[in-house]
């Protein structure tokens, strides 16, 4: 039986990349704010973790935060687009 404090035999496991929780962590908040700064970030940490995916866990996360690095990247294009053609508005009204 485990007392207080001591170490359970799940602590003892394979850790988790911190990369790869980086990645994924700049990819998801890149959704809302920041978008062109989060994006490469996420993108490089999740390249990096994916190296590293022999030696560490955490491959899937690395690969959700490349995507989601890349999804940022195009929504910043897409609303530098929007942004550069005038903006968007709803005409209503005759």
């Amino acid at each position: 039986m485990a007392s207080y404090g001591s170490r359970s035999a799940a602590s003892t496991g394979s850790r988790t990349n911190g990369l790869a929780i980086a990645s994924l962590c700049c990819g998801v908040i890149g959704l809302f704010i920041l978008n062109i700064v989060l994006g490469p970030l996420a993108i490089i940490f999740g390249a990096i973790a994916l190296r590293q995916a022999a030696a560490r866990n955490g491959a899937g996360m690395a690969k959700a935060g490349v995507v989601l690095g890349i999804v940022d990247v195009v929504l910043w294009i897409v609303l530098l687009a929007v942004a550069a053609n005038g903006g968007y508005g709803w005409y209503v009204g005759g």
